[in-house]
């Protein structure tokens, strides 16, 4: 359809294929370093994929941040993306990634419904401030969390500062690619689902991250929503879709700085 290309990420980014299997192992290595301050698969929900992975710091919990993964909300879980908790980890912020049932098996609403119960979930495992960072689809997801009428008064309040990296924040220009197929998505439910309609949002910090490289669908998206919301725009510029996450890793980063802060 007519803008398949427009939101076709790995078409443009060299080697797009060497990522995933980079993250998995990098994953990996990660949670087998952090045996005795992980716990894995925790239940949030009666689903499978209702679980989510939480990571300690040493010491005391300063807060607590909370990973989405993106994927289109069709692929990926909680497994590929452990070592990004490194940054915010060295800060004494617990970090916390979940899992989510994926399309076509769901709607987006519904995945929407399963990270705010993920969050609250989290939430009452660790005290403190809470910091939210999602990429691409988790970019809309955690975007979704200021909602107030998602969260509970007691959780939505504790939220400080969220970050949606290269996010999707008005779906309806996906009624025009082929992925609809798998969405489902009709002008109404895009509408209901996008961030930039969102009026009654708690009160955190945001800041919309995007990669200089990426394509223009996203940063045309980054805009839409830091406009929309009057929230800070930060480009990083020699980054694209695939890599612009990879700062949530290092404790140094301005990335994490803006989420521990």
């Amino acid at each position: 359809m007519e803008l398949d290309d427009a939101y076709s990420n790995g078409a443009y980014i060299e080697n797009a294929d060497s990522y995933p299997p980079r993250w998995a192992a990098s994953a990996e290595d990660f949670r087998n370093a952090m045996r005795d301050r992980s716990r894995l698969d925790v239940p949030y929900g009666e689903g499978a994929r209702h679980r989510y992975d939480l990571f300690l710091p040493e010491g005391a919990a300063k807060g607590l941040m909370i990973f989405v993964h993106g994927g289109y909300w069709m692929a990926f879980d909680k497994s590929s993306w452990s070592h990004l908790a490194v940054g915010a980890l060295a800060h004494g912020y617990a970090v916390a990634m979940p899992s989510y049932d994926l399309c076509p098996e769901v709607r987006i609403a519904d995945i929407t419904q399963q990270i705010a119960a993920a969050v609250a979930a989290i939430a009452g495992e660790v005290e403190g401030p809470i910091a939210l960072a999602g990429h691409s689809a988790g970019g809309h997801l955690v975007a979704r969390m200021l909602d107030r009428d998602l969260l509970p008064k007691e959780v939505g309040e504790r939220i400080t500062a969220v970050v949606p990296i290269s996010p999707l924040a008005d779906l309806r220009p996906l009624l025009r690619t082929s992925m609809n197929g798998k969405f489902k998505l009709d002008a109404a439910s895009a509408a209901a689902e996008s961030p930039i309609d969102m009026d009654h949002r708690y009160p955190a910090e945001v800041t919309v991250w995007v990669g200089g490289d990426e394509r223009p669908a996203f940063l045309d998206q980054a805009v839409w929503l830091a406009e929309a919301w009057g929230a800070d725009h930060v480009i990083a510029f020699g980054k694209h879709h695939f890599n612009v996450i990879e700062p949530l890793a290092d404790p140094d980063s301005d990335l994490v700085a803006v989420l521990v802060k």
